[in-house]
Formats: C-alpha cells, sequence, structure tokens
C-alpha cells in the first residue's frame, strides 16, 4: 500500500511471548492505550476497507488528563470532528450543520484491557513479529489471533518508544488482510495548540447547533435481554434516544470482548422504511437487520456475520 512510509523487511523479533501468560498481553495493550492518551502528535491516517479507500488529518493534544483532538476528513463528505474529553462537536458545512454530544469514547480498543483480570487472552493468542518502520518510525509488530470462529484477528504496529499504534490491519479467520489502518505521516509530540483547537471547536456561528441527547439505561429495563451470552462478549453500556412526536427512541446495547464491538440497535418497526431483512460487509464490518416482532433490529460490528447471526437469534423481548 502507498501510505505505508519507508517499509523495511522486518527484523527478527524476540523469542514469542508464552500465550499462557496473559500479562504479557494485557501490558502490550495497556501500553498502546495509554500512548493514545498522553502522545501530542499531527498525522495523516488513511484506511482501507471493501476496496475503499479514506483519510483524514489528525491534531492530537494532551495536557494531564485533557485531551482535545481535532479530525478533518479528505475525502468524501468535508467533516471537521472536535474532540474535548468526551465532548464532541461534528460540522458538517455542506448542510451549516454542527452537532454536540457526549461520547463515552472506547479508545483504539475498549478500557476492559486496563484491568488485571482481563479474559482477552483467553481468546486471542498474542505473539510478537518483529520491526518494521511505518511512516517515518520504529515499529514493534504483534499480533492477536482469535481461539474461535466468533472474532477476528490483528496485526498491530506500534511506535517503540512509547507505544502508539502506528498502523493497524484486522485478520479474517483465514488470517487474510480485510481492512487495514495506518498513518502515511505522522509528527510526535508536535507542537498542537489545546487552546486554539478548543476556541476553533467553539465557532458555531452560521451552523444549526444540534443537541442529539443519549439516555444512559440497561437492556433490562427497556425490556431486552440475551438468551444466552455470546463466549467473551461483555456488555459495556447501553443507551436510548428521548420518545419524540414520531414515537419511541431507538436503543443501542453495545457489546465488547475487550477488542472487538458489537451494537444492537433496537427501534420500532416502521413498515415504510424497513421494508427487507438484509446483511452487509464493508471490510471488518458486518451489518445484520432483522424484524423481531413489532421491533427492526439492526447489529453492527467488527466481527465475522457468524457472530451476529448469534446475537440476533439470541436477542428476545422480556415485556
Amino acid at each position: 500500500m502507498n501510505y505505508v512510509a519507508a517499509q523495511v523487511p522486518p527484523v527478527p523479533a524476540a523469542p514469542a511471548a508464552s500465550v499462557s501468560d496473559p500479562r504479557s498481553l494485557n501490558d502490550w495493550l495497556l501500553r498502546m492505550h495509554q500512548a493514545s492518551s498522553q502522545r501530542s502528535y499531527v498525522g495523516t491516517f488513511v484506511v482501507s476497507a471493501g476496496g475503499n479507500m479514506s483519510s483524514a488529518k489528525i491534531w492530537h493534544v494532551c495536557e494531564g488528563k485533557q485531551q482535545v483532538e481535532r479530525v478533518e476528513t479528505l475525502t468524501g463528505a468535508p467533516r471537521s470532528i472536535f474532540r474535548h474529553n468526551n465532548q464532541v462537536i461534528t460540522f458538517m458545512p455542506e448542510h451549516k450543520v454542527a452537532r454536540s454530544e457526549k461520547r463515552e469514547s472506547l479508545g483504539l480498543f475498549p478500557e476492559m484491557f486496563q484491568s488485571a483480570d482481563s479474559r482477552i487472552a483467553g481468546f486471542y493468542q498474542f505473539r510478537r513479529e518483529g520491526i518494521e518502520r511505518v511512516a517515518g518510525v520504529d515499529a514493534d509488530i504483534i499480533t492477536l489471533m482469535p481461539r474461535d470462529s466468533l472474532r477476528f484477528g490483528y496485526r498491530v504496529w506500534s511506535e517503540r518508544q512509547n507505544g502508539l499504534v502506528v498502523k493497524l490491519q484486522t485478520l479474517d479467520t483465514d488470517g487474510k488482510v480485510i481492512e487495514q489502518a495506518a498513518f502515511s505521516e505522522l509528527q510526535l509530540d508536535a507542537p498542537v495548540s489545546m487552546n486554539q483547537l478548543i476556541q476553533m471547536m467553539g465557532k458555531v456561528e452560521g451552523y444549526r447547533l444540534e443537541k442529539p441527547v443519549l439516555v444512559k439505561t440497561t437492556a433490562s429495563a427497556e425490556g431486552w435481554a440475551l438468551r444466552a451470552p455470546v463466549a467473551g462478549f461483555t456488555p459495556m453500556n447501553c443507551y436510548k434516544r428521548p420518545a419524540s412526536s414520531a414515537g419511541e427512541g431507538p436503543l443501542q446495547w453495545i457489546f465488547s470482548d475487550g477488542l472487538a464491538s458489537v451494537s444492537i440497535f433496537v427501534e420500532p418497526l416502521d413498515r415504510q422504511r424497513h421494508v427487507r431483512e438484509s446483511s452487509l460487509s464493508l471490510g471488518a464490518t458486518q451489518t445484520l437487520t432483522r424484524q423481531l416482532d413489532a421491533y427492526w433490529i439492526t447489529l453492527v460490528g467488527e466481527v465475522p456475520a457468524a457472530t451476529l447471526q448469534l446475537f440476533a437469534s439470541g436477542l428476545e423481548r422480556k415485556k
């Protein structure tokens, strides 16, 4: 791929970490997660999936516990996304709309791997593969291969000094690359002004400001349950939009195994919009739609289609 700068053949790695030692895997994942929240950088990020390619310019700055990020899309519809901790504003200049909302970001991988008793090692095998140069920096390579067919594998390049992820491949159940994301150019510890980004984030003049409201809830409180858990996937969060004149607000139930995530969206059936059940695959992202009684179910996840089928078949209405 052209966007991986100055690649060189891998250097032989140290002996592979024992897959029976989950601390080795957890240490790597925690290091990569912390690097994303502690390093300031500017770079161009390119994603290739399903024959499509998109790119964005990223400015990221950290000061203590404060994080601010600006993302400018370079392909497709113009978008400017600003994030200050969990506050996100998306500017859509073609429509003169700015959408402000709070998001509990999961980061590159969900934060459940920060706990010492993480179960990720029970579902993924971990090995080191060497060193390569990506976007001008030396990066360690690790591979996380699933122990079953319910999840995809990952090959991760992390900057050697601090662990910032600079390239990520998602691998199907045969080990083939189905999606790739990487920095094509990267400036670490860049002189990014947090105050300037915050000021830019607040310039909403001339835009129609939308503030969608998400209410934190639980699936059981909303009358939903899974008949049987899907191995390794734990409920993370559940949100609902308030009811409007159009009827009951949609529900989003989020699951994760620590690396992959699945969202179940539930909304009242609308026979004009919800005409045909379907399935769609784009790179690592699978989408499945189903009717369940008087509800329309949409499942989205970076998992094999069979895993979404397990979630869909296990979902049931309790009240």
